[in-house]
Formats: C-alpha cells, sequence, structure tokens
C-alpha cells in the first residue's frame, strides 16, 4: 500500500510539474489548452473543454498563490 501511495504522488507530481511548464512557456493559451488535453488523453484522463478550462485556470491559480508566498 506504501509503494502505491509513493507511486500515485509522484504521478501527481509530475502531472502539476508539467502543466506548471506549461503554463509558463510563452506560448497562446488555446495553443496551451490543446497541448494539455492531448497530454491528458493520452494517460486516459478525457475532459470536456469546460472541464479543461478549470483545471487550466485552477492551476494557474495555485502557481499565483504559491508565487505570492514566495
Amino acid at each position: 500500500m506504501r509503494a502505491f501511495d509513493f507511486l500515485a504522488t509522484f504521478i501527481g507530481g509530475a502531472l502539476v510539474g508539467a502543466a506548471c511548464g506549461l503554463l509558463f512557456a510563452p506560448e497562446k493559451g488555446s495553443d496551451l489548452r490543446e497541448k494539455i488535453a492531448e497530454a491528458l488523453r493520452k494517460r486516459g484522463i478525457k475532459l470536456n473543454r469546460q472541464e479543461m478550462s478549470d483545471l487550466v485556470d485552477e492551476i494557474a491559480e495555485e502557481l499565483q498563490a504559491a508565487k505570492a508566498e514566495e
């Protein structure tokens, strides 16, 4: 069970890290959202346009909050 928790945490951290990297890349928002959606689809996670928008907004808010704490 501990190995599963570690693996889940590692994968979650990797996804957040990848999303952070993409969010800070100089690219159009629509292109970025499409890349995130494609990366999630490859991993078997399917989100509609609204869910994807909500996810990107949530990640962006968390990043801004973390940056403000620094």
